[in-house]
């Protein structure tokens, strides 16, 4: 096992005061829930046993998705000063995906580290994305609380940014590829017959080399004309402004239509009987 950890920690370029930590990021819950059958007396432990050594990872993974998010958006509002909002959510949201941590996963060999059951070692488990990205999350929660700060921003300056984040700015900056949410509300119109997405230029402010562009987008009907205002979008270009107000307008067409199912689904009140408060 020392020799598994020191191998990881080398990728990881942090020594573990508390390796536990470690351990535990690596186990997954089949191995978890193996031994918590073979050893009830591990189930039945003492706090300090159950918070350092036993159980599975998916604590650490709840708090190591949280720490990415956080280092992963520090870097892009001080490297990129000219994203407004909507262009920093959707490089972060493609960094932290979790197809990428799966990627960041098989660059470290970490696939190769996991602790499975038995019964899980020759499934290929070790593999998949979904478990390659929750355990990479996990080991990201582990190396925040054995270090602090510092040795997450460093392993996510290093393998989850790196060229990565700079291929998708050179796609952002170009207005091509990168989340295209225009062609996603044109489908999303299409689909319920509302119209079609038109998009204006309602404002522009900055200096050249920092233009802030606002646009709206609207549903022109039938007669051409267009109609409601869907949402309000800014960028760096205008392009990029129409991408933001298409991804806001998308948005909230999906969560009103989400309350309008969760409506139509909801118990009807008894003749008579008042509705329940919400």
């Amino acid at each position: 096992m020392e020799a598994i950890l020191a191998e990881l920690e080398a990728a990881l370029e942090h020594r573990f005061a508390r390796p536990e930590l470690l351990v535990r990021a690596l186990t997954h819950r089949s191995l978890a829930n193996e031994q918590a059958s073979q050893e009830p007396a591990l189930r039945e432990g003492n706090g300090k046993q159950q918070a350092e050594g036993t159980g599975d990872n998916e604590r650490l993974e709840f708090l190591g998705d949280a720490v990415l998010g956080l280092v992963v958006a520090e870097s892009l509002f001080l490297l990129h000063p000219e994203w407004h909002e909507g262009e920093l959510t959707r490089v972060r949201a493609l960094l932290v995906s979790r197809k990428h941590m799966a990627v960041v996963a098989e660059a470290i060999g970490l696939g190769s580290h996991l602790r499975l059951s038995r019964g899980e070692e020759h499934s290929g488990l070790r593999h998949k994305t979904t478990v390659l990205s929750n355990t990479m999350e996990a080991v990201l929660g582990a190396l925040f609380l054995d270090g602090g700060l510092e040795p997450v921003k460093a392993f996510v300056r290093r393998w989850v940014m790196g060229e990565t984040a700079e291929q998708l700015a050179r796609e952002l900056d170009s207005g091509d590829a990168l989340g295209n949410y225009k062609s996603a509300l044109q489908e999303h119109l299409q689909a319920s017959r509302a119209g079609a997405p038109v998009y204006r230029v309602k404002s522009e402010s900055g200096p050249d080399h920092r233009k802030r562009f606002l646009v709206e987008v609207r549903i022109k009907t039938a007669e051409g004309e267009p109609g409601k205002q869907l949402a309000r979008g800014m960028g760096s270009t205008k392009k990029n402004a129409e991408q933001d107000a298409a991804r806001r307008a998308l948005e909230r067409l999906q969560a009103a239509q989400g309350k309008a199912a969760a409506s139509a689904t909801a118990k009807p009140a008894a003749e008579g009987e008042e509705p329940a408060e919400q």
